[in-house]
């Protein structure tokens, strides 16, 4: 402790620590998915608890056991709204040479005039959009009068508020090619991206737990969500979803440092790159 009695940094964080790790098990999250991010959910914490006048965590904790409706609460201040435009770029990069074609082909094949996407977990829209643009940009050229809609969901209305203004901060679009700038126009010190590659995505409120939206859909993204950070019977819960949600054929996309669960048996690898998978067809 310091001199008013306050605690040190390094105490502070290691109470958040032990709270998140109590915490998160109760509403089928996994500490070791927010071991790197739990700085932002502690910082949140932090302020609900000075906000109800609470002298400590272990007070927090206590006044979660007593009160049943904070509960909700507390798994807002835990949902992680980190995102940018392109990341995993390894990811994209496989979409563009390799998924998309294919899905494409088959979708021609079919006679159908569209491939449908969901982007789960959208954020603030840079997935979906990225995914816009790698269409438009990339493939799109290939395969004349095929047409690719996104939905794109979130749970948080603020975050699919800013996706729907569609303006960025810079360093949201650092890894994004040079030439796909082009895409964006500056407007009082921000990044815009052009109408005609935000006109084929539709954005809606979604709770990701509740199962799927209608499909079905040739191509799902659940990034750096899901398998980060649920446990793992949510996690199969969540599979399950997804794949009924899917073509058969249909592929699915996490996290290039996610994996899904050992007995995933609906899904293969797409290829020897991360990160895609298909549904299996039988």
């Amino acid at each position: 402790m310091n001199a008013v009695g306050k605690p040190k940094p390094a105490e502070a964080g290691d109470e958040c620590v032990r709270f998140l790790q109590w915490a998160l098990p109760r509403l089928q999250l996994r500490w070791p998915g927010f071991r790197r991010v739990r700085g932002q959910v502690c910082k949140r914490v932090e302020r609900r608890r000075r906000a109800l006048g609470l002298p400590d965590l272990a007070a927090y904790r206590g006044y979660l056991e007593s009160t049943p409706d904070e509960w909700p609460l507390l798994a807002g201040l835990c949902r992680i709204t980190i995102s940018r435009f392109n990341r995993d770029r390894g990811v994209f990069a496989h979409l563009g040479e390799e998924v998309l074609p294919e899905l494409a082909r088959t979708a021609l094949r079919d006679g159908r005039p569209a491939l449908n996407g969901w982007s789960a977990g959208c954020a603030s829209g840079e997935e979906p959009y990225t995914l816009a643009m790698l269409w438009e940009l990339e493939v799109s050229s290939r395969f004349p009068g095929l047409g690719f809609q996104v939905l794109a969901t979130d749970l948080d209305e603020v975050m699919l508020g800013r996706a729907e203004q569609a303006c960025y901060e810079t360093s949201s679009l650092k890894e994004l090619p040079d030439e796909w700038r082009r895409a964006f126009t500056e407007r009082a010190g921000r990044s815009c991206l052009e109408r005609r590659f935000r006109r084929n995505v539709t954005l809606m409120r979604h709770d990701l737990r509740s199962g799927a939206p209608d499909g079905p859909f040739d191509l799902v993204l659940c990034r750096n969500l899901a398998f980060t950070y649920f446990d793992l019977d949510l996690q199969r819960e969540v599979l399950e979803a997804l794949a009924g949600s899917l073509r058969p054929g249909g592929a699915l996309v996490v996290g290039a440092h996610e994996a899904l669960p050992e007995d995933s048996s609906s899904f293969e690898p797409w290829s020897e790159r991360p990160g895609a998978y298909r549904l299996s067809r039988l």
